[in-house]
């Protein structure tokens, strides 16, 4: 019998081999599941923060208003009119409330804040409406876009308010105004000062726990909520809020606001304890102002827009004294 020779003997099993390639075929398939599930799970966390962040631009832009529920004569037996006038721009038709007061040729425009509309009642409006007429001031009160009754307008932080303040300006100068102040609060004070940058008709203002809209204020807002990393959340929230209410942060022109020696009295108004303007703006503003009857307020551990309720004596003793202030350097300045 003949011996095969060794060298004729397979080195080894052909199952051995298919084997071995069945192994690796499945590590290389486990590989590529673990390696997609990890990318699908980075994917979804990445979605959520994006997602995360457009829900905060659109909270932003959307504020909850509640519908009016008074009305002046109502609240407090004022008589008035209900008026309507264009934004500066023509882009919309504004409604407001005109109270006249007897044979005076002076007003005060009402600026509301965010989230509120003409009656803005924590604060409340009513009350200094009230005060401003027995002072002798025509009182003209309204809604921004988008706190105006039936209107799908969003917040722009100023971009679009300040055409609608000056809309109301240009009426109250149509209507008895010779001297006019523009009495703000939150965004409505910001708002003020962005439409006193393009307006000659504005006499003095007064501006309550003022809030400007810029990356600062916008990331201490935010933090009051939810602890998120300042960068990228507001680089990305800066790409989105275009994409929600058509405004960038570049078109609000607070680094102007920032710098302006406005050319008539301001009297700030604001609380140490204010959780939405941090009270350092309001003092910043104010060492911008040289005109010698502008002032500032600092109330210790007072909250946002709820000074006049938590200190109301020395709130309208002050602003009294500084509306006489103003009147007596018109008298002075007419011929």
């Amino acid at each position: 019998m003949k011996l095969s020779n060794r060298n004729d003997l397979p080195l080894q099993p052909d199952w051995i081999g298919s084997d071995s390639s069945v192994h690796k075929s499945k590590r290389i398939s486990l590989k590529n599941i673990i390696v997609a599930l990890l990318l699908s799970i980075i994917f979804f966390l990445i979605f959520c923060f994006v997602a995360l962040h457009g829900f905060i631009a659109w909270v932003l832009s959307n504020p909850t208003v509640a519908p009016l529920y008074s009305n002046p004569k109502l609240a407090k037996n004022l008589d008035y009119y209900n008026i309507s006038f264009p934004a500066a721009d023509g882009s919309r038709m504004m409604q407001g409330w005109y109270i006249p007061a007897d044979s005076s040729r002076k007003t005060i425009v009402f600026s509301h804040g965010y989230g509120a509309n003409r009656e803005e009642n924590w604060i409340p409006m009513y009350d200094l409406a009230h005060y401003a007429h027995r002072l002798n001031f025509n009182v003209l009160m309204f809604d921004y876009g988008f706190a105006a009754g039936g209107s799908k307008e969003v917040a722009t932080g100023g971009k679009k308010e300040a055409q609608q303040l000056l809309g109301a300006i240009q009426y109250a100068k149509q209507h008895e105004g010779d001297e006019l102040i523009v009495w703000g609060f939150s965004m409505g004070a910001g708002t003020a000062l962005q439409a006193a940058l393009y307006s000659k008709d504005i006499d003095a203002m007064i501006l309550d726990s003022t809030f400007l809209l810029e990356p600062d204020t916008m990331y201490h807002n935010i933090r009051q909520h939810i602890d998120l990393p300042r960068h990228p959340s507001l680089e990305i929230i800066g790409l989105l809020l275009p994409v929600l209410n058509g405004t960038s942060l570049r078109q609000i022109p607070y680094q102007a606001v920032k710098t302006e020696d406005y050319p008539f009295p301001i009297l700030f108004v604001h609380g140490t304890k204010d959780d939405k303007a941090p009270y350092p703006i309001a003092e910043q503003l104010a060492e911008n102002q040289t005109n010698p009857i502008s002032d500032v307020w600092i109330v210790k551990d007072s909250h946002h827009e709820l000074i006049f309720r938590e200190h109301p004596k020395e709130y309208l003793r002050l602003v009294s004294s500084f509306l006489g202030r103003v009147e007596a350097a018109m008298g002075s300045d007419s011929p």
